[in-house]
């Protein structure tokens, strides 16, 4: 089967960029697969990052790719949907999870539909910050798609709300396993600089208002002298908010914050250092993180919205908390650490997560999926 994927792979860094390039590989043992890759995949006003792309220091793999779609370029959709459409593939596959991209993904998938099937792999159907364009504008997006891919049950009821016939299968967040083994906590802390002997919490990856930082950061406040929390991922936006918090509560010397884009070789030493990963959500579909946490075999706290209840708290890999609330998030962590067996038992079932969660396993799926169509 010809396989072309159209998203953002190499020289584009961040978890969709990961996710793409695992799923390239993965498919790219049993099919003749071709990454069609952005030119320019937002205009630099609009990236809230430091940067889109991977760095000198960093160790992504390269995918090769053909770059042609720019987003903010119309003339650049129809370069586009020409190339992939002399190159003759069985399926297209797209990913989406953006209203913004939809403009352009849209169109080339409404043409593309003439000549093969065209899947999409949708990560959200409603965004996290919501405005009022978003649902006129995923709809013309998902008229292009013969089926869709969800990560999770959440994401199908938003897609079915939108679009109440669409065809689609849900295919859990594969594991990411590139980061390499797990090294000794103690090696772990003394890399950071963290103090030894204490119960560990991690706020891992893109500091975004959804996700909540401000609520854990108040939470910790409240927690006793044996806690530590790390802060590791870039801030999208002013970090001023945050670090007020930070130098107002009592706690303040026992956050460590590394602000900055973590490199695949350092996500190790975080993860290695953690007792607990803590996702204070104010909203989610499901998360990437929860995939490195699962591959380092480290339980999480999580808030009960979007699908990570589903995912994490009723797999019993970590905790859901019932609100998204400093209060809520601070009674779990401390129910946590109180009771022993919680931790061995969600460390037992996340094992069993891992032999579920191979991209193999997605890749298969996703093959069943397309030959239905």
């Amino acid at each position: 089967m010809k396989i072309a994927i159209l998203s953002c792979f190499y020289p584009y860094r961040g978890g969709i960029s990961q996710f793409n390039a695992c799923l390239y590989g993965e498919l790219s043992k049993r099919h003749i697969v071709k990454a069609f890759n952005f030119k320019r995949q937002y205009p630099e006003f609009l990236f809230p990052g430091k940067t889109q792309y991977v760095t000198a220091d960093d160790e992504a793999v390269p995918v090769e790719s053909e770059s042609l779609l720019d987003t903010a370029n119309p003339f650049s959709y129809i370069s586009t949907y020409r190339a992939i459409r002399d190159w003759k593939p069985d399926v297209l596959i797209v990913r989406y999870w953006m209203t913004y991209f939809a403009p352009s993904l849209g169109y080339i998938t409404r043409k593309m539909k003439k000549h093969c099937k065209v899947v999409s792999i949708l990560d959200n159907v409603v965004p996290h910050e919501q405005h009022f364009f978003d649902a006129p504008l995923t709809r013309y997006f998902l008229k292009g798609s013969d089926g869709s891919v969800t990560l999770c049950e959440a994401v199908s009821k938003d897609l079915l709300a939108l679009k109440p016939d669409a065809g689609y299968t849900v295919i859990q967040h594969p594991l990411y396993s590139h980061f390499g083994k797990k090294i000794s906590r103690e090696e772990a802390e003394r890399k950071l600089g963290l103090e030894s002997g204490k119960k560990n919490l991690l706020f891992f990856g893109l500091i975004r208002e959804y996700k909540g930082l401000d609520i854990l950061l108040e939470a910790f406040g409240g927690l006793p002298e044996d806690y530590q929390l790390i802060v590791a991922g870039e801030p999208y936006g002013s970090f001023d908010k945050y670090q007020e918090i930070i130098d107002r509560i009592p706690s303040k010397d026992r956050v460590h914050t590394v602000l900055k884009y973590i490199k695949d070789s350092e996500v190790t030493d975080y993860f290695s250092a953690a007792d607990l990963a803590v996702l204070p959500y104010r909203s989610a579909t499901q998360s990437g993180i929860s995939s490195v946490s699962y591959h380092f075999e480290v339980p999480m706290i999580v808030t009960s919205v979007g699908g990570l209840k589903e995912t994490i708290g009723d797999r019993g890999t970590g905790i859901a908390a019932e609100e998204a609330t400093p209060e809520c998030i601070r009674e779990e962590i401390i129910r946590y650490f109180s009771d022993p067996g919680i931790a061995e038992r969600c460390i037992e079932n996340i094992r069993i997560e891992k032999d579920r969660l191979s991209w193999k396993t997605f890749a298969g799926k996703l093959e069943e999926f397309i030959d239905k169509l």
